[in-house]
């Protein structure tokens, strides 16, 4: 026998509570047409609630259409509600690269999901907060997993695991501790880097230093420094990292690595009060493309953003729990 859940703590009426649960699961198909509920004596026991809270509860229910009730049979689910997912995204932060997933993502969707976006800014107690919330609302809750450097790892897991694992979804980074089956469309930050450089070894090749510019913001992933790091020593490249540009005097002979668009501006600042020639006396290569990276012939390393929210959202529609690793390349452009 179905029986709604209700909260003992929360403030919100018990009869709101069970009109909630009930419309929430006829949505997300739980509760099917003709389903037969619980009496308002076998409910109001099974909750330890009143048998008037339970019967106001099922009079707006039936006064929305939701239920029907036949005299000496029962209450029972009277259609199948919104046929549409719904679905909880939840992104790190809102960026143009960002806007590129979320755009493909509900394109691909179309009109066989409802989706509704939070942003958590890297902050585990946002992350905490909205998914506490929004819990057994949504058929699915697709995840971006980035947080600071100094976020409690076990607290935003146990956050994780929370979540159903068949509702789960990872978007941009996996997270293989959690030890369950779920959805994940990934990329493998350290993997992806050094695959990259090394595609690229016959242009670095006439080049002495490579220099990473990494923010100490807390965040981009760590898996980024190791697999540059690793690369620089697996092919003897001699290599430095520094979180800004504010001290850097360009150097010829060296690879400038910039993640951040401020990082990259910068840059040009710099090299053009020096007169350098981007590919000839230094070499740049920048995270992520835009417009103007085209314009200016910088040489890019990029997942594929649009292919993540298309692949995220065709497998939901498809209900697999597989992980798939997102496309990652070069541009190679004048810059290099």
């Amino acid at each position: 026998m179905y029986y709604p859940k209700i909260s003992s703590t929360c403030k919100t009426p018990k009869y709101k509570q069970i009109l909630q649960a009930i419309i929430d699961d006829v949505e997300k198909g739980v509760l099917k047409k003709d389903q037969r509920l619980p009496s308002i004596n076998d409910l109001s026991a099974e909750l330890w609630i009143g048998r008037d809270t339970v019967e106001r509860a099922y009079r707006e229910l039936r006064g929305q259409g939701i239920i029907t009730s036949i005299q000496g049979k029962g209450n029972f689910i009277a259609g199948t509600g919104a046929k549409k997912l719904k679905i909880l995204l939840v992104f790190n932060k809102l960026s143009s690269y960002k806007k590129i997933i979320y755009y493909s993502f509900l394109k691909t969707l179309g009109d066989k999901a409802t989706l509704d976006l939070h942003i958590h800014h890297y902050d585990v107690q946002v992350f905490k907060d909205i998914i506490e919330k929004n819990l057994g609302k949504y058929n699915y809750y697709v995840i971006m997993p980035h947080f600071s450097y100094d976020a409690d790892q076990n607290e935003y897991k146990r956050i994780l695991k929370s979540i159903p694992s068949e509702e789960l979804v990872l978007l941009d980074k996996d997270l293989p501790s959690l030890n369950s089956k779920y959805l994940a469309v990934y990329q493998d930050f350290e993997k992806d880097i050094f695959n990259a450089l090394q595609s690229a070894l016959d242009l670095l090749n006439k080049y002495q230093k490579l220099t990473l510019i990494f923010p100490v913001d807390g965040q981009y992933p760590i898996e980024i420094l190791n697999g540059f790091r690793y690369f620089c020593l697996c092919y003897n490249k001699n290599f430095s990292i520094i979180n800004n540009l504010a001290e850097e005097v360009p150097h010829i002979g060296t690879v400038y690595i910039t993640i951040e668009e401020s990082d990259l501006g910068d840059l040009f600042k710099k090299i053009k009060q020096l007169n350098f020639t981007p590919g000839k006396d230094l070499g740049i290569i920048s995270f992520n493309d835009t417009a103007l990276k085209e314009v200016l012939s910088v040489t890019i390393i990029t997942t594929d953003f649009e292919a993540m929210g298309q692949t995220a959202a065709n497998l939901l529609l498809n209900k697999k729990q597989i992980k798939v690793k997102n496309s990652f390349y070069m541009i190679r452009r004048t810059s290099l």
